[in-house]
Order: structure tokens, then C-alpha cells, then sequence
């Protein structure tokens, strides 16, 4: 089954400050290419979305086996940027995984454990991991049936409403090492993930 991953990365990252937390330093790397290198591991086909800072992202990304889709409308929000991704996807796609550029901790593991509970689903199920109390975090991995919906969407809210809207068509896999769920959004958020990366790495 044929299952590809839209990376976005088209943000300015307002809530960051002035720097692109997206080409912030990581363990020696851009936190970009940290989850651009989980899902290469994973096997899955990836489009980057592009759109404040392109060609720094392009740079961040260099040698990695990825296709660019630019957002020309990033600005509107991250509904525009799924929309772009989802539509430079192939015709013989079917599943899609929507990934937040600022997943330092996501894993091949976890995305190869939300590949196989698709498939099992012969490809019919959004999947997408969840905390031990039920709640629904990313990535999520959209089957195909949904690309025209996804590829419709615009704004800021991203595709959260359409997945609320889908509660009949949902598989949750819950996911023990709850670190892949950690998201960057402030400066503190990265110094906790510097320490965290730190200490493992000890």
C-alpha cells in the first residue's frame, strides 16, 4: 500500500519570536530534518510544504529522497499548506499522513505502527496516535476517500474540524513513549527539548 507524509513547514512560526523554530538547532541538525529523517526511516513517500523561509528550508533539507509543494498563500494558514501537499500528491496514493514540522521526537516506529494499523484497515480508517486517556494527536494518517476534502481546506484551523466530523471512521493507536507527541511552539520548548534530547543521548 502506497502511503505518503505531508510535511508541513510553510509557517512563519509567530509564537517562536523572530526565528524559524523550524531551523532551530536540534542535536546538531534543523528540528525539520529531525522529522523529515523519522519519516525517510519509515518508508514513506514525502512532500515538504514550503512557504515562509523556502529556500532555508530547501537548504535544511538538502540529500534527503523529498519533493517540494510551495504555498504560495502559506500566509492564510495551515489549511492552505495541507491543501497544497495533499494535491501534489500521485494517483496511486493511498493514505496520507498530514505531519507537523515540529515533531522533534516523533519515530519511524510509531509512524510504521500508524502504517500498519491503516492497512489492517485495508486503508478505510483515519489513524492518528492518542495519550492513554483518548486524546487524539499527531500525526494523523488520512485515507484517500478524504484527499478532496483535505485538498478543499483553507485557513488557520488546519483539518481539525474534518477529523472531528469523521468520529465513525477513526482508529486510534495509543502510543506508550508519549515523547513523540512533544511539540515546539515557544523558545522553552526547545530548550526542554535540547535537555530532554541531552539526557537521553547521556
Amino acid at each position: 500500500m502506497n502511503i505518503a507524509a505531508v510535511l508541513l513547514a510553510a509557517g512563519a512560526s509567530k509564537r517562536f519570536g523572530q526565528d524559524n523554530k523550524l531551523l532551530s538547532d536540534l542535536g546538531g541538525k534543523p528540528l525539520l530534518r529531525r522529522v523529515a529523517e523519522a519519516i525517510v526511516c519509515s518508508g514513506a513517500e514525502i512532500i515538504v510544504v514550503t512557504g515562509c523561509d523556502r529556500l532555508l528550508i530547501e537548504k535544511a533539507l538538502e540529500g534527503l529522497p523529498l519533493r517540494f509543494a510551495h504555498n504560495l498563500n502559506w500566509e492564510s494558514g495551515m489549511g492552505s499548506s495541507i491543501a497544497v501537499g495533499i494535491m501534489a500528491l500521485g494517483q496511486q496514493t493511498q493514505g496520507a499522513f498530514v505531519v507537523p514540522g515540529d515533531l522533534p521526537f516523533l519515530t519511524s516506529a510509531v509512524l510504521k505502527e500508524l502504517m500498519a494499523l491503516f492497512m489492517k484497515s485495508r486503508g478505510a480508517l483515519i489513524t492518528y496516535p492518542a495519550t492513554s486517556s483518548g486524546e487524539q494527536r499527531n500525526p494523523v494518517l488520512w485515507p484517500r476517500r478524504f484527499f478532496s476534502s483535505l485538498e478543499s481546506l483553507s485557513g488557520s484551523p488546519g483539518a481539525k474540524h474534518l477529523l472531528q466530523n469523521c468520529e465513525d471512521a477513526q482508529k486510534q493507536a495509543h502510543v506508550f513513549d508519549e515523547s513523540a507527541y512533544i511539540d515546539i511552539d515557544v523558545p522553552t520548548d526547545l530548550e526542554a527539548a535540547r535537555l530532554r534530547l541531552n539526557v537521553a543521548t547521556l
